[in-house]
């Protein structure tokens, strides 16, 4: 028959064919493979919570937190003081620190040689005012060595000092709870700057 090939002559074509699509999908797979891996890689990088894509950035350095005030001056009483309680009233406002907690130091209206006032409303400090006469069975406050007595006015409570050569007067308001916090700071330095002396009731010598 002369339009029809041999039977014998078309199968080996078969085994080529074969062979060739086997090739192939052996190269598809070698391709697929490290791909796949490849993504699987990244994948995991991007979701390790301990290999972040990118460094986080360090936080700048800032200055100390502080509470927003006023930066006008606060009314402050300057009464003449003797020449003793002068030099002592200096010494202590030339050592007292620039902040006390998170308020900043402000200036006064009148003696920066003998008064300070910190944050706003002001906490204030009085250098050679008048002791706070009291008993023995008053209430008192030793805050780092230094004996406080705290009587509540209006709006503040003030505190003065009983056992000190030249009296030192805080007044801290109301709004700052509790208000013998503030102290610790202002007793090293007055520790530091004004001598002991007077006759301290019995609650100071503990």
């Amino acid at each position: 028959m002369t339009g029809s090939a041999p039977a014998d002559e078309v199968a080996p074509d078969r085994p080529t064919r074969d062979r060739t699509t086997r090739s192939a999908a052996l190269i598809a797979t070698l391709v697929a493979l490290p791909v796949t891996a490849l993504v699987g890689v990244l994948a995991f990088v991007q979701l390790s919570p301990d290999q972040p894509a990118e460094p986080a950035a360090a936080p700048s350095p800032t200055a100390s937190a502080v509470r927003p005030q006023s930066t006008a001056p606060v009314e402050m009483a300057a009464p003449a003081l003797a020449e003793r309680p002068a030099t002592v009233c200096r010494a202590l406002l030339s050592q007292l620190p620039p902040a006390i907690g998170d308020l900043a130091q402000r200036p006064v209206s009148a003696g920066p040689e003998q008064n300070a006032a910190y944050g706003d409303p002001a906490v204030t400090v009085a250098c050679g005012g008048t002791e706070p006469a009291v008993d023995d069975t008053d209430e008192v406050l030793i805050v780092n060595g230094v004996c406080w007595h705290p009587e509540q006015a209006a709006d503040v409570t003030v505190f003065g000092t009983l056992d000190r050569e030249t009296a030192v007067t805080v007044r801290v308001p109301n709004a700052y709870e509790p208000p013998a916090k503030w102290l610790p700071l202002i007793s090293d330095t007055v520790v530091a700057s004004v001598p002991s002396g007077g006759d301290a009731p019995r609650g100071c010598r503990g």
